[in-house]
């Protein structure tokens, strides 16, 4: 007999207290969560656990209620200097720097990098080709995302940690994209600007990885018209761009100038302090209060889908509730003229 999933969209996280208290999205039904061979801190997941179960007297089908619940041991998505030092044996380092403007990621890494770092190309291995109907940054297929973390040396179950020259903006992408798919990688809290030490032009050897990828995961990615039905239904969508690219004051690259409506604009740069280091987890809480008010997911996006992931870790450290992406974001929105725009301040 089969069984279906109810889904999970009115099942609310119980409050949290704890200010270190981290969050991920994760579906239990399927398969286990994986606990990292290193846990350094103790911190709160919250998954989606199936606990009842009930059998349809027509059908005879069993419906898979799901709860949330707490799961111990997992790496957080954000650390820091002394944290991979004191891991650095046991973990692959992955630079991901990469630049709007044209400039090489790769020549970067070439000039300089930390000692032992992988370097991991965004546009290659993190996004497929830009296509208007899908955005400038889609989603990878798994199949290729696989293949470039298998040469990055990265295998299932192995601890990531990545960082960039520019607070974690792109770095965030490859940990998000690893942490949807319950692998264990954080963001290097403050990216090369936090390291004091000399940095290398060695280019380590590389021993191939086996990581393997079937599907993505859909419980954290959202598609279109999945945000169309959030933005029609008040769900809470919350847009990661500059004031001004939300406000459609100016738009540099997109088709068209503005924000999806309804969406609440908190960039992706207010998760930072003047050092480029993240806010605690107290603080980003209040910066995201509407998604924590709300008992949905919320939907992040951006202009291509790669700093909504600074949103989406930077929530997670907070100890908010699972959140989604909009892979496509406005790069694919604002090129469907059927699409609505909002050009206002306000959402």
């Amino acid at each position: 007999m089969g069984s279906t999933v109810a889904s999970a969209a009115t099942n609310a996280i119980p409050a949290t207290p704890d200010t270190a208290t981290a969050v991920i999205a994760q579906s239990m039904t399927s398969r286990s969560l994986a606990v990292p061979p290193l846990t350094g801190e103790r911190i709160t997941i919250w998954a989606m656990v199936p606990v009842e179960a009930h059998r349809r007297p027509a059908s005879g089908r069993r419906t898979i209620v799901e709860r949330w619940q707490p799961v111990q041991h997992a790496i957080p998505p954000i650390v820091g200097l002394d944290w991979l030092r004191s891991r650095r044996r046991d973990l692959v380092v992955c630079d991901v720097r990469w630049y709007l403007d044209g400039r090489s990621g790769t020549a970067a890494y070439a000039s300089g990098h930390l000692p032992g770092a992988v370097f991991v190309d965004l546009d290659r291995w993190l996004a497929a080709p830009a296509t208007t109907a899908e955005g400038r940054h889609p989603l990878p297929r798994p199949d290729v995302f696989a293949d470039g973390m298998r040469r990055a040396g990265i295998s299932n179950g192995m601890t990531v940690v990545a960082y960039d020259d520019a607070g974690g903006a792109n770095a965030a992408r490859l940990v998000w994209l690893l942490r949807a798919c319950d692998e264990h990688a954080a963001l290097l809290d403050g990216g090369l600007r936090a390291v004091e030490e000399p940095l290398s032009r060695v280019e380590p050897v590389i021993v191939p990885g086996t990581f393997e990828l079937a599907t993505w995961p859909r419980a954290g990615i959202a598609r279109a018209d999945e945000v169309a039905d959030a933005a029609a239904s008040g769900g809470v969508l919350i847009d990661a761009r500059t004031p001004a690219r939300y406000a459609g004051t100016t738009e540099p690259v997109d088709a068209r100038a503005g924000h999806i409506p309804g969406a609440v604009n908190v960039p992706f740069a207010g998760n930072l302090d003047a050092d480029g280091r993240f806010l605690d987890p107290a603080a980003l809480r209040a910066r995201y209060a509407p998604a924590a008010a709300d008992t949905t997911p919320a939907i992040v996006y951006c202009g291509s889908g790669v700093t909504a992931c600074h949103d989406l870790l930077a929530m997670e450290y907070a100890g908010l509730p699972p959140a989604r992406l909009y892979a496509g974001s406005w790069s694919q929105w604002s090129a469907d003229p059927a699409r609505p725009v909002a050009v206002t301040a306000e959402p």
